[in-house]
């Protein structure tokens, strides 16, 4: 039998920015994170990882600051990292402009521009355009796998091995393990991206209503200019992001298909991606639509009122849930460990109050 303070189940950039947190504020506290695959494997390996400085209400709106804030201190302290700014220009439709000035943040410093780079058709009497600060991308399954390496050897992991059942205790939980390992942990968090229907926790999830949507990204091949940056098409809720390491683009809109199982999705983009895809990129980027022929699926959580759920499960605060981020995992991932490490301290006195929580 295996005895933690703290199990964090899910090695996505959630449970390794919910683990780091946990360690900055208890040092001396065992952790463990628990993956079914690898670490950064799941939704972080293939997410867009981008951030950009906006929120559609007001809690949004601090979580992205927040985590704003978070970011640009873990590439200061190790620029290494797989974290790149990037400009950033919003277009939308003119009758959307009070709701874009609204939703971004004082700090992304947002300016109405008049033109627009060449190769995306100029505006009209019908749109504007802005263009603003704060804005960056990761690879977010590198991230993942970068925060897992500082956290070691202090912090333990288990890759590749399943949580099959979860049982409260007199002081806790109990986890057991499909390598037959069974762990014992004072608090629990469950951070487990889009494998809300696992057995070991379905029925403690089903209240929370929370569904899953199938995630579209396509890849553009054709190499950004050194100064592209990304380009947010407000009223699509989607985006264009240059991809300049790899030499493409990677065009992200918001898919209609629910209610997916993340095991069943195979990765490939359908024909009926394509076209869905195809038609924003005809009205916004036509000069990049042809170019559209492959990408990356799969899927993420959403909460019913699109805001990340952090949230206890028990009536002690032991067992707290992290997620249904809503497409948003890498960019709030941050706050979202906040929140959960401000829940588990009423449970759980060695974990600490640290800075100003969002």
């Amino acid at each position: 039998m295996t005895h933690v303070d703290f199990a964090v189940v899910g090695g996505g950039i959630i449970g390794c920015t919910i683990a780091r947190e946990l360690v900055l504020r208890a040092p001396d506290a065992s952790v463990l994170v628990l993956d079914q695959d690898a670490v950064g494997s799941g939704a972080s390996r293939r997410s867009a990882g981008l951030h950009f400085p906006r929120g559609a209400t007001e809690r949004v709106r601090r979580m992205a600051g927040y985590s704003q804030a978070g970011y640009r201190a873990l590439l200061a302290a190790d620029p290494a990292l797989p974290i790149r700014p990037v400009p950033m220009l919003v277009v939308a439709d003119r009758a959307s402009a009070a709701q874009v000035e609204a939703s971004y943040l004082a700090e992304a410093r947002m300016s109405r521009v008049d033109e627009l780079p060449d190769w995306l058709p100029p505006l009209t009497d019908e749109t504007a355009a802005w263009t603003g600060e704060g804005c960056q991308y990761a690879d977010v399954g590198a991230l993942a796998r970068a925060l897992a390496r500082s956290l070691r050897p202090g912090t333990s992991f288990r890759e590749g091995a399943d949580v099959t059942a979860l049982e409260e205790t007199g002081d806790g939980y109990e986890l057991a393990l499909g390598t037959g390992e069974r762990v014992t942990a004072r608090a629990v968090v469950l951070a487990p991206g889009p494998w809300l229907a696992a057995p070991a926790w379905r029925d403690r999830l089903a209240l929370l209503d929370v569904r899953v949507k199938k995630v579209v990204a396509l890849h553009i091949e054709q190499p950004p200019a050194a100064g592209d940056g990304v380009v947010v098409f407000h009223d699509e809720d989607a985006f264009l992001l240059p991809l300049h390491e790899q030499r493409r683009w990677l065009f992200s809109y918001t898919s209609q298909v629910w209610d997916v199982e993340p095991d069943r999705l195979t990765g490939s983009v359908s024909a009926a991606d394509l076209a869905d895809a195809r038609e924003v990129l005809v009205r916004r980027v036509p000069r990049l639509a042809g170019a559209a022929r492959s990408g990356r699926v799969f899927c993420d959580a959403y909460s019913p009122d699109r805001e990340p759920l952090v949230r206890a499960l028990d009536e002690d605060g032991r067992l707290v849930f992290a997620g249904a981020a809503n497409g948003s995992g890498y960019r709030l991932a941050p706050a979202i460990a906040a929140e959960a490490a401000d829940l588990l301290r009423t449970a759980v006195p060695t974990v600490s109050e640290q800075g100003s929580h969002p």
